[in-house]
This record gives C-alpha cells, structure tokens and sequence, in this order.
C-alpha cells in the first residue's frame, strides 16, 4: 500500500502484480489500482507473465538476465527475481495552475494527496477545482453542524465511512489559503489594469 501511494504521488508508471492466489484489494489500494492493468502470476506461466510485465512497462533497455523458473515446494512462498526497467523519470512535483479553477480532476487528487488528504481524495473522486470553490463557499456560509452532517452522511454512503474531523479541518485550512491566493491575485491584476488605465490619460 506504501508502495503505491508513494508511485501515485511520483506520478510513476505503476503495474500491479498478483502473487497470492485469489487476493483483492481493498480500501485505499482499490481506490488507487482498481483501473490498470493486473499481472498475475499464478493465471499464467511465470516466463509468460513476464513477458506479460515487460510488455505493459514498455521497456526499451531491459538488463539481460538468465531467469530460470525453480518448481517451489507446496505451500512456498514464490520470489520473483529483481528485473532493472529503465523507465523515464517525471517531475516529482506536478505543475499546478495558480488558479485553482483551471484544476483538472487529477491535478485535485494530486493536490489533496501531497498533503496526505487521503479520505478527503476518496470522498471528492470526481472533483475538480471549481467543484472545490464551491464546496469551500458552502463551509464557510452554511452552519458547521449542517456541513458536518451532510458530509457524513455522503462519507457513509460513497466510501462506508465516517468523515475524519481532522482531516476536514485541514481541508478547510487549506481551502481558506487558495481563497485568499485568488483573492490576491484578482488584487493584483486590478490595481496593474488600474495603473496602465491613468497612465493611458495622462
């Protein structure tokens, strides 16, 4: 689950792989990969199911090595040997726009990720950055009490759990700051059209 998490914020290419018969993921982790594309070891033959893992990682310089399949005992645990992959390196940190209402929906779950809004994420899956202005403006103007309640009510019913207050209150925090950025940058903007105005009448 770490694992992941962490490629997801690299935004890094990621490839599950299924090693224990009949697993499937849950929570988090489904959220996270239920879309790609599953390698499983144990529907085909370990050499095919590599080349089955080469092909989706698309590797162009893959480091040759003697792969020799070893029957394991029953009830053995099955390692699968280390493979280099050159895969081409991304930008750690993705590029936002300094205004929040041009946020895709990606550049949203990115965003409430890399502050560690994990639940929040799950919650607001289709959210873009408008969405997140009009959410934030409802916060701010309706009773908290009504907010929290119909927040856990839809955290019941989309995600089957209760809201965290502690994540909602950095959300809120951290809302108020993008309002305020906004805020200042229309500031900006109206006092440099303000100064280019009297300097056409003069």
């Amino acid at each position: 689950r770490a694992e992941a998490h962490y490629a997801f914020q690299q935004q890094r290419k990621i490839v599950p792989l299924i090693l224990q018969e009949q697993y499937k993921p849950d929570g988090w982790l489904s959220f996270l990969i239920g879309h790609l594309l599953y390698i499983d070891f144990n529907k085909y033959k370990f050499p095919r199911a590599m080349k089955k893992l080469f092909k989706e990682l698309k590797a162009e310089d893959i480091c040759e090595t003697n792969v020799v399949p070893v029957r394991p005992k029953k009830d053995t645990a099955v390692i699968l040997p280390t493979v280099s992959v050159s895969i081409p390196k991304r930008s750690a940190s993705p590029i936002f726009s300094q205004n929040i209402l041009q946020w895709t929906q990606t550049q949203v779950q990115d965003w409430l990720l890399r502050h560690n809004l994990v639940q929040i994420s799950r919650l607001l899956t289709n959210y873009d950055g408008r969405s997140l202005i009009y959410l934030s403006k409802y916060m701010n103007n309706c009773q908290s009490q009504q907010i929290l309640n119909l927040l856990e009510e839809d955290s019941l019913r989309r995600i089957n759990e209760s809201i965290s207050l502690i994540e909602l209150s950095y959300f809120h925090s951290l809302m108020d700051q993008q309002r305020q950025n906004i805020r200042v940058k229309n500031s900006q903007v109206s006092s440099l059209i303000n100064n280019a105005t009297q300097e056409t009448i003069i």
